[in-house]
């Protein structure tokens, strides 16, 4: 870790430890500039505001600004408030400060993390962290998790529907194929019919497992009476 790197922690996802990244540029005089929560305005922090007592970690790039201008683009942009959770959260913010490039791999990588989780179990964990919390940041919790989620359905619910879609069309080239005794062709169109119904299969998990979170939140904020 060094002045100018992109640096980040894990933070939990109500009380499961290392769901996502939080992230910020690194001013080597022990202060961190970052989209800070729950403000979602960019400020200068402590390192240990930042860190909140979790392990930092660095981004390495092979090709990246140097550290005074990754700096200078971060002060830049001190006082802003334009958090958005699709298209400018804190990873795209020090990417782009960085890099140059405004990216953020964890929402690309928001679904495989789903496969990490042990849904059916997520009940209790967040009855016991919203029994700890204050009653009055309770529905703001649920809130921001359960629009998290949607963010999540919405991405991985179109790229279900394309495959299927796809399945469709390579079944109807491979039938097209054998009509005229091209069974070499016939043969490459159930391929990647194949590999369209695998990727469909996995989507249809993780969109199972997307919806009985929901179902999962939505149960905590009844039961809380939220």
């Amino acid at each position: 870790m060094a002045r100018g790197d992109q640096i980040y922690v894990y933070r939990e996802f109500f009380n499961l430890e290392g769901v996502y990244e939080h992230h910020g540029v690194d001013c080597g005089d022990g202060t961190v500039i970052h989209y800070r929560k729950p403000s979602e305005t960019v400020e200068r922090t402590s390192i240990e505001t930042f860190a909140r007592g979790n392990r930092l970690y660095t981004r390495e790039y092979a090709f990246r600004y140097i550290p005074d201008t990754a700096i200078r683009r971060a002060e830049s942009r001190l006082g802003e408030r334009k958090y958005n959770l699709l298209v400018n959260n804190c990873e795209h913010f020090a990417t782009w400060c960085v890099t140059g490039v405004s990216d953020s791999r964890q929402i690309q990588d928001f679904v495989p993390i789903l496969n990490q989780l042990s849904v059916d179990n997520l009940f209790e964990p967040i009855q016991e962290a919203l029994i700890g919390t204050h009653r009055e940041d309770a529905p703001q919790l649920l809130n921001k998790a359960l629009a998290e989620i949607r963010v999540a359905w919405d991405d991985v619910h179109p790229q279900y529907k394309q495959a299927l879609k796809e399945m469709e069309s390579w079944d109807r080239v491979a039938r097209e194929a054998l009509q005229r005794d091209r069974e070499d062709l016939a043969r490459q169109a159930l391929l990647r019919k194949n590999l369209s119904k695998k990727r469909a299969q996995t989507l249809e998990e993780n969109l199972d497992k997307i919806a009985k979170m929901t179902e999962t939140l939505l149960k905590s904020q009844s039961s809380l009476g939220y």
